[in-house]
């Protein structure tokens, strides 16, 4: 089914700028096994589009797998560090199959590892942003895959994406693509309640669209249906549109692009957020959460004004000065994420004050709002 005229009107002209993620059920046909067809035709996409001027970033899935395969493991592990080391083995083997595949059109591929600490700091933030773009323009095709070798066992959910479907929105979000295809063995987000036909268009993911998501049962991939969908709601609020759809499906690439490809094609909201603040809503790991009452929601949401103390009830968690914080209304519904200019200590003795008696309090401060406006970011 092809996606409806909503799409092959946004797709008229080629993007500037396209991440691809792809998942392991694409590059393999069984643990440690990989398709050099399919991979050959995905590079030939990639390339096409490449020469189109079009800027490509490849998030790939694939090195546990393969390094479970180069092991003879048929079960993922559960231990850490073995899961670590089929990671360290894998990579090396999915670079070597990615490069393999660019030669013949004469491109040349560069490995990025990511963690979720290297986008949570500002300044790492902007260094993984400066040199994907450097890679790009010295002509490369920047592979991108999470750092699954460095997360310690107490620190890995820190630091840990959760799956490649999340880092590729992520990645979309950093670079301003345009576009973010999802390339997996799923044809698109399929109406199992209903028509049980793929659905082609989703304007905007509500409740029930999310209730068409399901996980999955596979020994190398992580998520399933349910992390596009969040990796479709996350890429879509940084203004740029989704695609969900199969790798075998052949010149896939091209035909989602021309709006004739089978898949499903998730709409970007109207404005894409600005930079500091994409940053600030979706990179960074929220500290705490302030609380704030009824009347300060509205004048947040609706107003764009800076969060007062007069407005903060009390707060949750531990975090200092100029933590990222989450900010809820009376209904513990978190609405909003920001940069808190105070610590959860000092919370306590400025909730509900007035600004001259937090003046009072602290009269060397020559900002005494406790989440500026333009630190705030409505989610």
């Amino acid at each position: 089914m092809a996606p409806s005229s909503s799409l092959s009107q946004g797709a008229q002209s080629t993007p500037r700028r396209v991440v691809v993620k792809l998942g392991t059920g694409v590059l393999t046909t069984g643990i440690g096994r990989l398709d050099p067809a399919r991979i050959a035709g995905l590079c030939a996409q990639l390339a096409r589009l490449r020469a189109t001027g079009c800027e490509v970033i490849v998030v790939s899935s694939g090195a546990v797998g393969l390094g479970m395969g180069r092991l003879g493991l048929a079960k993922k592990p559960k231990e850490v560090t073995k899961k670590q080391a089929c990671a360290a083995v894998g990579q090396s083997l999915l670079m070597e199959t990615w490069q393999r595949g660019f030669d013949p059109h004469g491109l040349t591929v560069a490995q990025v590892l990511l963690t979720r600490e290297d986008l949570r700091a500002r300044d790492r933030f902007l260094s993984v942003k400066a040199t994907l773009a450097q890679l790009v323009a010295y002509g490369t095709i920047p592979i991108i895959n999470e750092n699954d070798t460095v997360s310690a066992a107490e620190i890995e959910a820190m630091l840990k994406f959760g799956d490649n479907d999340t880092l590729g929105a992520m990645v979309a979000g950093l670079v301003e693509a345009q576009v973010l295809i999802i390339l997996s063995t799923a044809p698109g987000l399929i109406d199992m309640k209903g028509t049980g036909q793929i659905v082609p268009v989703v304007e905007r993911i509500t409740a029930e669209i999310e209730a068409m998501a399901g996980g999955t049962t596979s020994e190398t991939a992580t998520g399933g249906m349910i992390s596009k969908i969040s990796a479709a709601k996350l890429a879509t609020k940084s203004g740029c549109g989704v695609f969900i759809a199969s790798g075998a499906e052949p010149d896939i690439v091209q035909r989602l692009l021309a709006g004739t490809g089978p898949g499903t094609f998730f709409v970007p909201s109207g404005l894409p957020l600005e930079a500091r603040k994409r940053w600030l809503a979706f990179y960074q790991r929220p500290a705490g959460t302030i609380f704030v009452n009824e009347c300060a929601v509205p004048v947040l949401r609706d107003q764009g004004r800076s969060l007062l103390a007069i407005g903060v009830t009390h707060a949750k968690g531990e975090f200092g000065p100029g933590a990222i914080v989450n900010i809820a209304g009376p209904d513990k519904r978190v609405f909003a994420r920001g940069k808190s200019g105070y610590g959860s200590e000092e919370i306590p003795g400025i909730a509900e004050k007035r600004g001259d008696a937090v003046a009072a309090l602290y009269p060397q401060r020559k900002r005494l709002e406790v989440v500026h406006r333009n630190d705030l970011v409505l989610l």
